[in-house]
């Protein structure tokens, strides 16, 4: 009998190749609310870190880009997975919903709604998985601005990317080197937003916070 090769039976085959290609570090879901911006930046971190494709994906929200949008589509695609994209249901220990606050009404919605499902949904081996809302009061923008001005005091968005092109001259949103132009600067850009977290968390808006320098230690430190 010859072999089923129906589309379907291919993509159930990739993603068995893809499950046998999984590296032993966590498993990790990052969806976030830009299209571009955030996914180049996480794409470029995996990339030079060598992390495999099957352990951390990088996906948009295509829910909406409101923040309890991102924070659903998370959720949905933790739960359903989508075989089109070769994503499993449940293939993950780890996942971090990406927004920022900006003027977003749905803003703290949306860390409620993370901090519910955190610790409280199990993964495809009946583990609790962490899940995390990863915000930014205003926006992604100030933890590249932080690679080089020690912000202390509240910016609206469009006053950090002025000041962030100051730096960074050729800077839009989408650029595919975020990461390289600032990775030199990336241990202070750390310290700064730790002491920031020190200070404040993401409920203390318009205070300036992110939460993408946990992230980024735990990409460039996986295969540790």
């Amino acid at each position: 009998m010859g072999r089923d090769n129906s589309p379907k039976e291919r993509q159930k085959q990739q993603l068995e190749r893809k499950q046998a290609q999984r590296a032993g570090y966590d498993r990790i879901l990052i969806v976030s609310e830009g299209s571009k911006t955030e996914p180049n930046y996480f794409e470029e971190i995996r990339r030079l870190y060598r992390l495999h494709t099957a352990n951390v994906v990088v996906r948009p929200s295509e829910l909406g880009t409101a923040p309890i949008q991102v924070v659903e589509y998370a959720r949905k695609l933790f739960e359903n997975g989508d075989p089109h994209k070769n994503i499993q249901p449940r293939a993950f220990e780890r996942v971090y919903a990406v927004f920022d606050r900006d003027d977003h009404d749905s803003y703290f919605d949306a860390l409620q709604l993370a901090e519910s499902l955190d610790r409280k949904i199990k993964n495809d081996i009946k583990q609790d998985i962490d899940f995390k809302s990863i915000a930014s009061v205003p926006s992604f923008e100030l933890w590249l601005l932080l690679h080089f001005e020690d912000i202390q005091a509240p910016l609206d968005r469009r006053k950090v990317e002025k000041c962030l092109k100051k730096h960074i001259p050729d800077y839009f949103k989408g650029a595919t080197n975020s990461f390289e132009l600032t990775r030199q600067y990336l241990t202070i850009a750390s310290s700064r937003a730790h002491q920031l977290a020190s200070r404040f968390t993401a409920y203390d808006a318009p205070e300036p916070f992110t939460g993408i320098f946990d992230l980024v230690a735990l990409l460039t430190t996986l295969r540790n």
